[in-house]
């Protein structure tokens, strides 16, 4: 079932995620929603907070090649536990601030460890993509948004954009 993504600005995507105790149905369950909205969005990564749910679970999957088969993955209480010192910087979106951009420097490469739908612990290394991706959905769950990266100017621009589209948004469905 696709979800409602909230969009910025929103007190929700500000607070840090609780870790997730115990991997129960209800939250698989949220976990192929948030993949069914992410696909739909199209993006390439979701947090639980995006969908209105404080707890510490992510989506995503980079493939975007044209005929590769999607590679879902889906993240309880992710963590990076290695960086590399090497830094690289890509255009990042986000489905919380719909139509923005910017560039943000992170680590290259991440290593990262989490527990799969099953509760198995997972350690996997990314870079490229797949890195930016997984570090900017964990930033999510510690209620960090991209364009708390940007200069003040720039990221109060972008807010005041994202105050008009969600009025917009009201006055049409209202």
């Amino acid at each position: 079932m696709k979800r409602p993504i909230l969009i910025h600005p929103d007190p929700r995507l500000k607070k840090a995620a609780p870790p997730v105790e115990d991997i129960s149905d209800e939250l698989r369950k949220l976990a192929d929603d948030m993949l069914e909205t992410m696909y739909d969005a199209p993006g390439i990564g979701l947090a639980a907070p995006q969908v209105g749910v404080s707890t510490r679970l992510i989506t995503l999957d980079c493939v975007k090649e044209e005929g590769a088969a999607p590679r879902p993955l889906v993240m309880f209480n992710p963590r990076v536990i290695a960086a590399s010192d090497e830094r690289s910087t890509y255009e990042e979106g986000c489905l919380s601030i719909p139509d923005q951009y910017a560039e943000v420097e992170r680590p290259a490469e991440v290593t990262v460890e989490w527990l799969d739908r099953d509760g198995t612990l997972q350690t996997e290394d990314f870079d490229g993509l797949w890195a930016t991706c997984v570090q900017h959905e964990i930033d999510h769950l510690d209620g960090k948004l991209f364009i708390d990266y940007l200069k003040p100017l720039k990221r109060q621009m972008i807010t005041r954009k994202m105050l008009k589209l969600k009025k917009e948004r009201a006055r049409a469905a209202g």
